[in-house]
């Protein structure tokens, strides 16, 4: 997800309680002249810093450029709600790759959470990771769909989820809006602000050089990639694309197959440990299963971060703050009294099928996008699968490269008019139940 602030001009970051919640680091030097590397990246996000973290463990030469600061977009401002699996249900993926590879998939899923969890373990990043994530229904009908999940995960996975029925659920979460919950305790949420610096500075002293301000103009594909901007350029062997929706006609085939989607995010002003607590007892974090979802967690200064308000259009909706105050309180009508001190909001990256969408433009030019809302662990995952691939172990970049992925229709003109359409009904679907 890529973020823009809609309250005041950008500074360094644009304003977010993340960006004010953690100290201005000074900025990297930008690229000036020409640079040799063994890959270059762009991007420095999830994808981009884990792939050129796992890189340079390797012995590779890497230089990352980044066209604003580390985390500037998706990954310093999104709702950090690291999730197992994918923007798509597992079933999706049956239906696009056959039961084996779909299984696999969704092992390659676990494994980047574990993975995730170790990187934070293993660097030492202080960002505020806490275990646990509800996924809970307002519908009979969704009731049902999550109950049938719990058990299909059991069964054809070999993955434990927990139901908790609505008195279990309220011991932990104190409103009326929910009929239960599906628990999962491997999933949690962190500060994705922290996170990513902590990802920098771990590449940076395992060698990379990263260059923030040096935003790419044109890319070299083959048979000699290049990464050129407006005052140098970086020569290499391959080439990373993990620019997401801001990619901006570098690669246009890529851009085809990809949606910036808006979401926002509001923080409350502090509520006092006390009352922060009475609002989710064991501080998981929490996310409704409407197609236009609505999704919840505390910060570590006793905050209600709440997100949601899904926008299919390139505007930011109007009454922002208003509509996102009257959402919050709808699940939380103790909050009556409580004002959301911070808005923020921006796109995510979706594909038609929301499955994700990663792999090779050319044998030198691997690319990763299409997280589709659920980025946290699975952009980590996908820079561990092409640093793996780069390194001449392709097995499970392979697999991704087997889902299939249609462009959105009606080209640069049509195509979001098309999918506001689109996306109009499933939010009427949620409406009505």
């Amino acid at each position: 997800m890529c973020l823009i602030s809609v309250d005041s001009p950008q500074p360094a970051y644009p304003p977010s309680w993340y960006a004010s919640s953690q100290p201005q680091l000074p900025a990297r030097a930008s690229l000036r002249g020409q640079a040799r590397a063994d890959v270059a990246v762009l991007g420095a996000g999830y994808t981009g810093l884990t792939a050129a973290l796992a890189l340079a463990e390797k012995g590779y030469k890497v230089t990352l450029l980044e066209a604003e600061r580390v985390g500037w977009g998706a990954s310093g401002r999104n709702g950090g709600q690291a999730i197992v699996g994918y923007g798509c249900e597992q079933d999706t993926l049956e239906k696009l790759v056959g039961d084996a590879d779909a299984r696999l998939l969704f092992d390659f899923s676990r494994d980047g959470m574990h993975q995730l969890k170790q990187r934070i373990a293993r660097h030492g990043i202080d960002c505020d990771w806490r275990d646990g994530h509800a996924s809970v229904p307002i519908h009979p009908r969704q009731e049902r769909a999550l109950r049938a999940d719990i058990e299909r995960m059991a069964q054809r996975y070999d993955y434990p989820l927990e139901w908790w029925d609505r008195p279990r659920l309220q011991q932990e979460l104190a409103s009326d809006r929910y009929l239960g919950a599906m628990y999962d305790a491997a999933s949690g949420h962190l500060h994705p602000l922290a996170y990513v610096q902590g990802l920098a500075g771990a590449a940076e002293a395992a060698g990379v050089t990263l260059h923030e301000y040096s935003p790419v103009i044109r890319m070299q594909r083959d048979p000699r990639p290049a990464l050129v901007t407006a005052q140098g350029r970086v020569d290499a062997d391959f080439v990373v694309l993990a620019g997401n929706a801001w990619l901006q006609g570098i690669a246009p085939e890529l851009e085809t197959r990809m949606m910036p989607v808006g979401t926002y995010i509001g923080a409350t002003q502090p509520l006092g440990a006390e009352r922060a607590r009475a609002l989710i007892r064991n501080d998981m974090a929490v996310a409704d299963v409407n197609w236009a979802l609505d999704y919840f967690r505390l910060s570590r200064d006793h905050r209600l971060l709440f997100g949601g308000q899904a926008n299919y259009s390139a505007l930011p909706p109007p009454g922002l703050r208003t509509s996102m105050s009257r959402r919050m309180r709808r699940v939380f009508p103790q909050l009556a009294d409580v004002e959301l001190e911070y808005v923020w909001g921006g796109y995510i990256d979706i594909t038609r099928n929301r499955a994700p969408h990663w792999g090779r433009l050319t044998p030198s030019v691997y690319f990763a996008q299409g997280f589709s809302g659920h980025g946290v662990a699975s952009a980590g995952l996908a820079g561990e699968v092409i640093a793996e691939a780069i390194a001449g172990q392709s097995a499970r970049l392979d697999v991704f490269e087997k889902i299939p992925h249609r462009v959105f229709p009606g080209g640069r003109a049509l195509r979001m008019p098309l999918l506001v359409a689109a996306m109009s009904w499933y939010k009427l679907r949620d409406l009505l139940g």
